[in-house]
């Protein structure tokens, strides 16, 4: 099973890049991000067209998740757990009904900037709600997949010039710490359990050159649990899809399961 994240930063504006990348990379379940849209403006019907089942969880303008799925998708929530007041669309969860089921969680991570302020703390409280509902799903001992742009640089490792980054939300030693909070419970990071070189980026901004210097940083990510890291054999970044028309900021990142 090929399953992949993709922060899409706009799917009606980016329709054509998606399904292109969709026919070329055929992946079998995909998590967007930043669709930009109310569920009834998304354009079901280009994916549906591709064999995909389709569940959002939208909003105008801003924030929005979904997964796309070739097989089908049960248990579908919207939102994540432990704050009821939150109502930015920023995460979704389904069990994809294949062969052996996996629970995948599609999720975009606050970026927290200004930092200290309001929005920093916002970060971090989503992100102990995360810990909190990552703790719930290892109980469960079943496989999941948490996938999604998660706004945190992890290492220096993972920025062309971590030095620019000291001070940003991205790279503030708090977020890295709840960051790696999430891999002490036991999941896998599982881009750097199959690869473990620097200069391996998933974003690059669209201003100042960036792509063309390839100064990018690696901020999505896909944690697996104990029963899913033991099924990859495989997860790597389309960096090419960058270099399309009318691209995306991100590029996809996809694992394979043996499932």
């Amino acid at each position: 099973m090929k399953i992949a994240s993709f922060n899409i930063n706009g799917v009606r504006a980016r329709i054509e890049a998606l399904t292109a990348w969709l026919g070329e990379a055929r992946p079998d379940v995909v998590v967007l991000q930043e669709i930009k849209t109310v569920d009834e403006s998304f354009p079901r019907e280009a994916i549906e067209d591709m064999g995909y089942n389709v569940e959002t969880h939208g909003q105008k303008g801003f924030n929005g998740v979904a997964i796309l799925s070739k097989y089908p998708l049960e248990d579908v929530t919207r939102g994540l757990p432990g704050d009821e007041s939150d109502e930015q669309a920023r995460w979704m969860e389904a069990t994809v009904v294949a062969t052996r089921p996996v629970r995948v969680c599609g999720l975009y991570l606050p970026n927290g900037n200004p930092a200290p302020g309001p929005k920093y703390d916002y970060k971090l409280a989503w992100m102990q709600r995360l810990e909190a509902r990552a703790r719930h799903l290892l109980t469960l001992e079943d496989p999941a997949v948490l996938a999604g742009d998660y706004n945190v640089i992890p290492e220096p490792r993972d920025a062309k010039r971590p030095e620019a980054w000291v001070k940003d939300a991205l790279f503030l030693p708090e977020t890295r710490g709840a960051f790696r909070k999430l891999l002490a419970l036991g999941y896998t990071d599982a881009f750097r359990a199959r690869n473990q070189s620097a200069g391996q980026y998933t974003f690059w901004d669209y201003q100042a050159g960036a792509w063309n210097r390839d100064d990018g940083i690696r901020i999505d990510h896909m944690l697996l649990t104990p029963q899913a890291a033991d099924l990859l054999s495989d997860c790597r970044i389309d960096k090419q899809v960058r270099a399309g028309d009318k691209p995306s900021d991100h590029v996809p990142i996809w694992i394979e399961l043996d499932a």
